[in-house]
C-alpha cells in the first residue's frame, strides 16, 4: 500500500511546490511538469510490480484516447470565441444583455439562465462556451466579480446538465450501475433541487457593490456600437447554436458549424473590423479580410490600440488560447491512465470502502471515491464508471437501491470534476471563462453544496430507498 501511495504523495508534494513557487502561473507549465514526474514514478511502481511497459502504455493511451474528443471540443470552442467576437455576436450579447440583466441580481439570474439552457441542451460545456462567454462579458461591463460570475455560470450549467436526459454523464451514471434513466433523474431531485435553491439564495444576497454606473454602461455600449455593427442580427450564430443542440446535433459538429457561421457573418457584415485586425499586424496584407478571419480563428481577437477597458473585455479566443489547457489535460490523463493500468487507483478505492458500517459511511465513501478519482484520473467519466463498478456490490450487500449509488456518483464525480484544475472539466471551464479554477471554485456553490448534502442525507437516512422499494 505504501508503494501505491508513493506516486500520489509525490504529486501532492510537487503540486504544492508548484503553487508556492509560481502562484497563479502554476497551471501554465509547472503543474504539467509535476504530472509528468508523477507519471514516471507511477511507471516505476508498475515495473516494481512486474508489469510490462506495454501494459502500462495501453492504460495511458486508453486514457488519452478518452480525452481526445474533449480536447477537440476545447479547440473548437477557442475558434468559436474568436469568430463570435469578430462577428459581433459576443459584443451584441453584451450590448443587449446589460439592458436586460439587473446587476443587483446578476449572479442569480446568470445561474438560472445557464440552468435552463443546460437542462434543454444537456451540455454544461456548450452552455459555458456560448452563454457563459456573454455573461462573463456582461459582468466585466458591470465591473462585477469574474470569479463569482464564473461560479454562477458553472452552478447553473451543471444543474441543468445533471438533470437533463440528453446529458452524457447522466446517461453514463444510470448505465454504470444498471438503473432506469428517468428513475435516476427523478431520484436526483432529492439532493439537486435543494442544493441549487440554496445556491440561488446565496447568489441573491451576494452584493453588487462597485457595479458600474449607468453612465459607465452607456460609455461601453457606445464604444461597442462604434467598433462593431450592432443589430439583433449579430445574435444569429447564437440562435443557430441553440437550434442545432435542440435538434440533438452533437456538440463538436454543432460548434464547428456555428464557428463557420460566425466567420461568414464577420466577412459579410463586420468587414471593417476584420480588415483592421489583419492590417494592424500585417500592414501590407494582400488579402486583409481572409487574413483577419484566419487570425481570429487561431489567435483570437485583438482590439485596436487605445480601446482601454474594451480590450480587456474582447481580447480573447482562438485555437492558440486553448493549447496550454490541452497540455494540462494530456499530462493529467497520462498520469490517470497509468494509475488505472497499474491497479493503484483500484487499490485506493478499495481502501475507501474499508470501515463502512452504515449507510452514511457508504455514501461518504462514494463521494470520496468519486472525488479521489477526479483528482487522480482527471476525468469525470472514469470517476463515474470506476467507483460505479467497485461500489455496486457494497450497495447490494447493504440492501440499498442502486438509485442511491447512481445519484451519489453524480453528486460527487460529475460535480467535483470542475473544481480540479487539471481535470478535463476544470481545465475547460478555466480556459473558456478566463478565470482560474481555484478562483471560481469557492463560488461554484451548487457544485460544493450538493456533495455535502448527499453525505448529510446519507447519515440522516433521507431519500435512501431500499431494494424492496425499487421501482425499476
Amino acid at each position: 500500500m505504501l508503494l501505491s501511495l508513493a506516486p500520489i504523495a509525490l504529486l501532492v508534494l510537487l503540486l504544492s511546490a508548484s503553487v508556492a513557487l509560481f502562484g497563479s502561473d502554476a497551471s501554465y507549465g509547472p503543474n504539467q511538469v509535476a504530472l509528468i514526474i508523477a507519471s514516471a514514478a507511477t511507471m516505476l511502481v508498475g515495473w516494481r510490480r512486474g508489469m510490462s511497459w506495454l501494459a502500462i502504455q495501453e492504460g495511458m493511451v486508453g486514457a488519452i484516447t478518452v480525452s481526445i474528443m474533449p480536447m477537440m471540443i476545447l479547440l473548437s470552442v477557442g475558434a468559436l470565441i474568436g469568430s463570435w467576437i469578430i462577428s459581433g455576436t459576443v459584443p451584441g450579447m453584451i450590448y443587449y444583455g446589460v439592458q436586460l440583466l439587473d446587476p443587483g441580481f446578476f449572479y442569480a439570474a446568470s445561474a438560472i439562465i445557464c440552468a435552463l439552457a443546460s437542462l434543454s441542451l444537456g451540455s454544461s460545456w456548450t452552455v459555458a462556451g456560448t452563454l457563459g462567454i456573454g455573461l462573463m462579458g456582461i459582468a466585466t461591463t458591470y465591473s462585477l466579480s469574474p470569479a463569482i460570475t464564473a461560479g454562477a455560470v458553472i452552478s447553473g450549467s451543471y444543474f441543468g446538465d445533471k438533470l437533463s436526459p440528453l446529458s452524457d454523464t447522466t446517461n453514463l451514471a444510470a448505465a454504470a450501475v444498471g438503473v432506469d434513466l428517468f428513475e435516476h433523474i427523478k431520484n436526483m431531485l432529492w439532493t439537486t433541487l435543494p442544493a441549487f435553491i440554496a445556491a440561488l439564495v446565496i447568489f441573491s444576497f451576494v452584493g453588487s457593490e462597485g457595479a458600474a454606473t449607468p453612465e459607465n454602461i452607456t460609455e461601453i455600449r457606445t464604444a461597442l456600437a462604434n467598433q462593431f455593427a450592432i443589430s439583433p442580427w449579430v445574435l444569429s450564430p447564437l440562435a443557430m447554436m441553440l437550434a442545432l443542440i435542440y435538434f440533438r446535433v452533437p456538440a463538436y459538429p454543432a460548434i464547428l458549424i456555428c464557428t463557420l457561421s460566425g466567420t461568414l457573418y464577420a466577412a459579410a457584415f463586420q468587414t471593417d473590423v476584420v480588415r483592421a485586425l489583419a492590417l494592424a499586424a500585417h500592414p501590407n496584407s494582400p488579402a486583409p479580410v481572409i487574413q483577419g478571419l484566419w487570425m481570429a480563428l487561431f489567435s483570437g481577437y485583438q482590439s485596436p490600440e487605445g480601446m482601454g477597458e474594451l480590450s480587456k473585455l474582447l481580447d480573447k479566443g482562438g485555437l492558440a488560447s486553448m493549447l496550454n489547457t490541452i497540455f494540462l489535460i494530456l499530462t493529467a490523463m497520462t498520469f490517470g491512465g497509468m494509475l488505472d493500468s497499474t491497479g493503484i487507483l483500484r487499490q485506493l478505492l478499495d481502501q475507501v470502502l474499508r470501515g463502512v458500517k452504515r449507510t452514511g459511511d457508504l455514501i461518504l465513501a462514494t463521494v470520496g471515491g468519486g472525488f479521489i478519482t477526479n483528482v487522480l484520473a482527471a476525468d469525470q467519466f472514469l470517476a463515474i464508471t470506476l467507483p460505479g463498478r467497485l461500489f455496486t456490490p457494497a450497495y447490494d450487500d447493504c440492501g440499498l437501491n442502486r438509485l442511491s449509488l447512481s445519484r451519489t456518483l453524480e453528486d460527487s464525480a460529475t460535480l467535483t470534476s470542475v473544481l480540479i484544475p487539471w481535470n478535463t472539466c476544470g481545465a475547460f471551464m478555466a480556459a473558456t471563462l478566463g478565470v482560474a479554477t481555484f478562483e471560481y471554485a469557492p463560488y461554484a456553490l451548487f457544485n460544493l453544496i450538493c456533495p455535502v448534502l448527499a453525505v448529510i442525507f446519507g447519515y440522516l437516512m433521507i431519500a435512501q430507498p431500499r431494494v424492496e422499494a425499487a421501482s425499476a
